[in-house]
């Protein structure tokens, strides 16, 4: 039996995958940490721009909200680009669709690289705002041109990479961002260009690359190119049974046209999907690996770890998430999404409440602070092969091809909103609670293990509409939504 390496590399999925991640999750996964080695020369650089401008040194007050103001706005260009996804993806089609992203990201880095010798901090600024915009929208078209290239049978490990390369992202910020390496004063603009070159080879190569299949039949009702586009990515085959999966989808499509984000909010058939996806997406977010993301250095600190061994132990949690993610991709077509999400969720809980409890003994024991690294790193491990990694690939196996973009529209203002929230709060909450507000992230973590295990049915290996069905199948005191609607239409 053919392995899923080998369909991998039969035709041009593997480095389409490979251009998609670095054009795709990749830019957001640096972003979220590139910016932290930077920061004081960035802070530097305000003050000696207004300086410039203004011929007097700036408030201490004004520094620190302009400075706020490069790091927050690019949650709003975040927001702002992923609503943006179904009127982008819908018009241009998924492949133009990423090109265009990826040109945004490459102005983005034209402005921040010369923002420097402008001598402009309002630069900088829009340079972040454009850097936000790209990943919101990016992060939305990277899962769902994945999920409409990838056969039924490895779905899960094709949409998993992009978790994969969100990681990878991180790691590349953490590793650029070394005073070895370009995180001194005189690089810090170039620090943070760093990801318009990857998309600049993603512009540069993905135009040989074929358009995603799903999208040419179902959508554009084009057979012909999207026989052509299968036969590119995984090899020379008829593909019958795969065209005849997306021609029911397309009747089904026909019998119920693509919905607007706020006319699928209110249609009840789908209801548990949008419930099910929603609710883990806010445990994950809320589960602590956003807080961990931005206040990785805060939170060490708070352990106990010694300042200049920080940066060291945020590199290895990077490793540790690459590794974890590359194995868990290729188990979870074995496994299945439930387990890795209710099993992940567990030990993530266990690891919140047994941190909460060394630092609280961190200063009568020596051991304390690297006993909580060390849970923290196992966090992130089963964080990134559990909840981390399925959520690409359920944001893809929930909705059927006329609900998925207003879908991804929905999750993605939910994403940014929350990573705006959790800026926002995190800080006074560590300065209110201490080592107690990690059990505020455990009792998430044991709600999305509970709805998981007991609600979430398993989609392994089926069609979109098979998983429609299992979820409509879903009872509450023994009626179910979609039952609702029908006794509703005959009234």
């Amino acid at each position: 039996m053919e392995t899923s390496l080998q369909q991998l590399t039969r035709g041009n999925a593997l480095l389409l995958i490979i251009i998609l991640g670095i054009g795709g999750t990749f830019q957001h996964g640096y972003q979220l940490t590139g910016l932290s080695s930077p920061s004081p020369y960035i802070q530097c650089f305000i003050n000696s721009s207004w300086y410039d401008k203004y011929g007097e040194p700036p408030p201490a007050q004004t520094v620190t909200m302009i400075w706020s103001l490069i790091v927050s706005l690019y949650a709003i260009g975040g927001l702002f680009g992923a609503v943006s996804v179904k009127l982008i993806s819908g018009r241009l089609g998924r492949k133009k669709a990423v090109i265009l992203n990826n040109f945004i990201a490459i102005v983005a880095g034209g402005i921040m690289l010369t923002s420097k010798m402008a001598n402009s901090y309002e630069m900088v600024i829009v340079a972040r705002i454009l850097y936000g915009y790209s990943a919101g929208l990016g992060l939305s078209i990277h899962v769902m041109y994945l999920g409409e290239i990838s056969p039924r049978k490895i779905r899960g490990i094709v949409t998993f990479t992009s978790g994969t390369f969100l990681s990878l992202g991180k790691l590349s910020g953490q590793f650029f961002g070394l005073s070895e390496i370009l995180g001194r004063e005189e690089l810090w603009n170039i620090v943070l260009c760093v990801p318009s070159f990857f998309s600049l080879v993603t512009v540069i190569v993905l135009p040989f690359l074929p358009e995603a299949p799903r999208y040419l039949l179902i959508e554009k009702g084009d057979d012909k190119a999207c026989k052509k586009a299968l036969q590119s990515l995984w090899g020379q085959g008829d593909y019958k049974e795969e065209m005849d999966e997306m021609l029911a989808e397309q009747s089904a499509m026909k019998a119920a046209p693509p919905k607007s984000p706020l006319q699928l909010l209110g249609d009840r058939s789908v209801r548990w999907q949008l419930i099910s996806i929603s609710l883990i997406l806010c445990c994950n977010q809320l589960s602590g690996i956003s807080a961990i993301n931005i206040f990785s250095f805060d939170i060490f600190m708070e352990a106990g770890i010694p300042r200049d061994m920080i940066r060291y132990i945020t590199l290895g949690l990077g490793v540790s998430e690459i590794i974890t993610l590359i194995s868990c991709g290729l188990m979870i077509e074995r496994t299945g999404r439930k387990p890795l999400l209710w099993g992940g969720y567990g030990v993530m809980c266990v690891c919140w409440l047994l941190v909460t409890v060394t630092m609280n003994l961190k200063d009568s024991n020596y051991w304390a602070p690297y006993l909580a690294a060390a849970l923290i790193i196992i966090f992130i491990i089963f964080f990134c092969g559990g909840p981390g990694g399925v959520i690409s690939t359920l944001n893809t196996e929930l909705f059927i091809q006329s609900n998925r973009v207003a879908a991804l529209v929905l999750t993605g203002i939910q994403r940014w909103l929350m990573f705006v929230v959790v800026g926002l709060v995190f800080p006074f909450l560590i300065t209110a609670l201490g080592s107690y507000s990690f059990v505020l992230f455990g009792c998430m973590c044991l709600l999305g293990f509970l709805y998981t295990f007991f609600v979430l049915p398993e989609t392994k290996e089926k069609t979109l509409l098979e998983i429609s069905e299992e979820f409509k199948a879903i009872t509450v005191c023994g009626k179910s939504f979609a039952e609702n609607k029908i006794v509703e239409t005959k009234l």
